[in-house]
C-alpha cells in the first residue's frame, strides 16, 4: 500500500532497515533494538524508529530530539495501544515529527489516528486508497479532545484536568 498523508497518497522518503544488513544511507527507519546504531551514524540523514505496541514511549525521551519519525505498530484491530503511544508522543513528550501508523490499521480507524497525532499511514494490506480518503472525509465533528489544532466541541472537560 502507498503511504497516506491526510487521506492522499504521499511520497515516502523513508527506507526501513533490514535485520542483519548495514543501515542504508539517507532517511532510515530502524527497529528500536537498533536505535543506538542509528544514532551513531555520521552525517545529517534523518533517522526514524519503529516501536512495538508493548513499548513505553518514555524510553524514547532522550532520543526524540534526534528523531524525525516514530512508527507505531497496529498488530490487529483489537489492539489500541498505538493510539495511546501516538497521543503520549504528542502530548507528554512534545514530539513534533512524523508519527507513522504501520502494521494492520483499518480505514475505519483513520480519523481517530489523525486525532491522536498520527500523520501518515502505511499498511501491510493491499487496499484501495479511496476507502481511506472516504474515511478521512466522513466525520466533520468529534467530541473527544484532539492533538489537532481545532475548536473544541461539547463541554471540553479535559481543559479542567490540566
Amino acid at each position: 500500500m502507498p503511504l497516506l498523508e491526510n487521506g492522499r497518497i504521499a511520497e515516502d522518503r523513508w527506507v526501513e532497515a533490514v535485520d542483519g544488513a548495514p543501515l542504508p544511507d539517507g532517511a532510515v527507519i530502524v527497529p528500536f533494538a537498533r536505535l543506538e546504531e542509528g544514532l551513531a551514524r555520521t552525517g545529517t540523514a534523518p533517522l526514524g524508529v519503529a516501536i512495538e505496541p508493548d513499548m513505553a514511549v518514555e524510553q524514547l525521551r532522550v532520543a526524540l530530539p534526534r528523531l524525525g519519525l516514530v512508527a507505531v505498530t497496529f498488530g490487529s484491530f483489537r489492539d489500541g495501544r498505538a493510539f495511546t503511544q501516538a497521543r503520549a508522543l504528542r502530548e507528554h513528550l512534545s514530539f513534533n515529527g512524523e508519527i507513522r501508523a504501520m502494521g494492520k490499521p483499518l480505514p475505519d480507524q483513520y480519523e481517530f489516528m489523525l486525532r491522536c497525532g498520527i500523520t501518515t499511514v502505511k499498511t501491510e494490506r493491499p487496499e484501495d486508497v479511496t476507502v481511506w480518503q472516504q474515511a478521512h472525509e466522513m466525520f466533520s465533528v468529534a467530541y473527544q479532545p484532539s492533538t489537532l489544532h481545532e475548536r473544541p466541541q461539547g463541554l471540553g472537560l479535559r481543559r479542567f484536568l490540566s
